[in-house]
């Protein structure tokens, strides 16, 4: 069993940046795939981002180029370094990671860009 904690969301304007923290529980080596997701109300959870125990990462292609996922094996912690952060970018922000089919979440953080 692992906990996942999201920090780091807030009120941003148009074209500033955030970085959001995915603390967990315990040792992240042990998993392949951690992610960010997102969602907004009426809409279905989308992935933003994710990253291997490899260091091979995948981004939305609204993102690519914005936003960058990183791991630090050492503080047991997943980020997300958000730049150029549009409207559109408004969300609840998730953390994501699996262990077999077990599937763990963190609470989520906001996310709000004012135009």
């Amino acid at each position: 069993q692992v906990q996942l904690v999201e920090s780091g969301g807030g009120l941003v304007q148009a074209g500033g940046s955030l970085r959001l923290s995915c603390q967990a529980s315990g040792s992240i080596s042990s998993f392949e795939i951690m992610g960010w997701y997102r969602q907004v109300p009426g809409k279905q959870r989308e992935m933003v981002a994710d990253i291997t125990r490899g260091g091979s990462t995948d981004y939305a292609s609204s993102v690519k180029g914005r936003f960058t996922i990183s791991r630090d094996y050492a503080k047991n912690t997943m980020y997300l370094q958000m730049n150029g952060l549009k409207p559109e970018d408004t969300a609840v922000y998730y953390c994501h990671t699996a262990w077999g089919r077990i599937e763990y979440w963190g609470q989520g953080t906001q996310v709000t860009v004012s135009s």
